[in-house]
């Protein structure tokens, strides 16, 4: 495998492109919710998510103005079953807190937020924030992490830093992305290739592909 282009498309030929979910493959992508899962999805299981997010709906508390005012102690135990419940709501409630202070709405967010101000953010890091500005804020931001660390390094790849194993796939990405989804902005593109690499590795946990050969004759 030369390059990601190569990679992303025997995911899709393989039918790892899940069509059945959000259009940008993160759930309810384009809304505040988005950066609300970010931060439930750090060390948890997508699930647990769910169970929390659904916690908040059925309080009917999902939204940045009432996340940013609810009791603390109320928050908390909404989303325990993310789990780390007391860091996470502290942290919930600061961003979303700074996302007024600082941008007045949360449209004014998506128009205007960087990834330094992300960082900034108690409790975001760099897969947070890419994930934040690619899936809530709809940027040209392609998010890595562990399952595509874990799919290149099958494929004999090995990277010391998150801006390393990123910059190689944008590197390879940035301008095949229209081999791939030749319909799609380069953004769009980015989630949902990010999103394969996720459909497979949830199925593939092991990596044992070690070919694109291989990758599509398990599709």
């Amino acid at each position: 495998m030369q390059s990601a282009t190569e990679l992303f498309k025997a995911l899709k030929i393989s039918g790892w492109d899940n069509s059945s979910r959000d259009s940008w493959w993160w759930p309810n992508s384009g809304t505040y919710e988005v950066v609300i899962s970010a931060i439930l999805t750090q060390n948890t299981s997508w699930g647990n998510v769910e169970k929390a997010l659904n916690n908040l709906k059925q309080a009917g508390i999902l939204n940045l103005e009432k996340i940013a005012n609810t009791p603390i102690l109320t928050l908390q135990e909404f989303i325990k079953p993310s789990g780390f419940y007391k860091a996470k709501s502290k942290n919930i409630q600061q961003l979303s807190k700074n996302i007024l202070n600082d941008f007045q709405s949360f449209e004014q967010f998506q128009e205007s937020v960087s990834r330094d101000w992300l960082l900034s953010q108690k409790g975001i890091g760099q897969e947070s924030a890419d994930a934040i500005l690619n899936y809530a804020c709809y940027k040209e931001i392609f998010v890595v992490d562990s399952y595509t660390a874990r799919l290149l390094e099958a494929f004999g790849y090995e990277f010391k830093a998150y801006e390393e194993l990123q910059e190689w796939i944008v590197d390879s990405f940035y301008e095949g992305y229209r081999e791939v989804y030749p319909n799609l902005s380069r953004a769009q593109a980015y989630a949902r290739a990010h999103g394969m690499v996720v459909e497979y590795c949830k199925v593939n946990k092991k990596g044992r592909i070690v070919s694109v050969e291989g990758l599509m004759a398990d599709g």
